[in-house]
């Protein structure tokens, strides 16, 4: 399986934890490509990226003005190279030493799809906001209800696909409304959607969480309209 995944890191205001991301992403023999797109930082974390410009397996670019993290994504998707890809944000909540897991259904012939889910299987989390789990649950099983999937955990970053779904799915979303975007995207693809559990160290807003409320209410706008207005 080596060198066979392409990995997607939008990046914002992360000067502390991108350089440590990068560097575990491409301890990962099953990488093949890295596209980093910094979504014009205010510190320093453009100048964290360009230090691994050098390498072969990265590419390096920056939005002209901030765009948000969907924006990010869908530039990052149209350079990909490899037969599977993932979206790794740029923080230390998500543990890169699990892509071969996340992996494994789409390399055994039985996903198109994986996503990481949160909220099932053993692994370790760190106990954190209660309300934003429950929200979580609320937009997942609101998305579930009008795509007819049963996911457990829509709003996940661990989004793995094939390069051939990914030719298929032109993102409009700019900001956070990526994730219920892409769910209802797969869902009308007929996708092959499977879910492995993942470990997961989420951040508080004093260590540098940016999603908000306001987040909520515009992934509830997206489920209605990927999912309703736009068959």
């Amino acid at each position: 399986m080596q060198n066979t995944l392409s990995v997607v890191i939008p990046c914002f205001n992360e000067q502390q934890t991108i350089a440590e991301v990068i560097s575990t992403v491409l301890n990962q023999p099953i990488v093949g490509q890295v596209i980093i797109i910094d979504d014009y930082s205010n510190d320093s974390t453009y100048l964290e990226i360009s230090k691994f410009s050098k390498n072969s397996k990265v590419q390096v670019l920056q939005n002209k003005t901030n765009m948000g993290k969907g924006y990010s994504v869908s530039r990052g998707l149209k350079l990909i190279r490899c037969k599977y890809v993932i979206i790794q944000d740029a923080d230390l909540e998500y543990d890169p030493n699990e892509y071969s897991k996340i992996l494994k259904p789409m390399v055994d012939g039985l996903a198109d799809v994986v996503y990481g889910s949160r909220f099932i299987g053993s692994e370790m989390h760190r106990v954190n906001y209660f309300w934003h789990k429950v929200g979580n649950r609320f937009l997942t099983t609101l998305s579930n209800m009008f795509s007819n999937l049963s996911l457990s955990d829509m709003e996940t970053c661990y989004k793995a696909f094939t390069s051939e779904v990914a030719k298929k799915i032109s993102l409009k979303e700019k900001r956070f409304g990526l994730e219920p975007e892409l769910t209802a995207k797969f869902a009308k693809l007929n996708c092959k959607i499977y879910e492995v559990s993942i470990s997961y160290r989420g951040r508080t807003y004093s260590e540098g969480k940016k999603i908000t409320w306001k987040d909520g209410f515009s992934a509830i706008r997206c489920i209605f309209k990927y999912n309703l207005f736009n068959r």
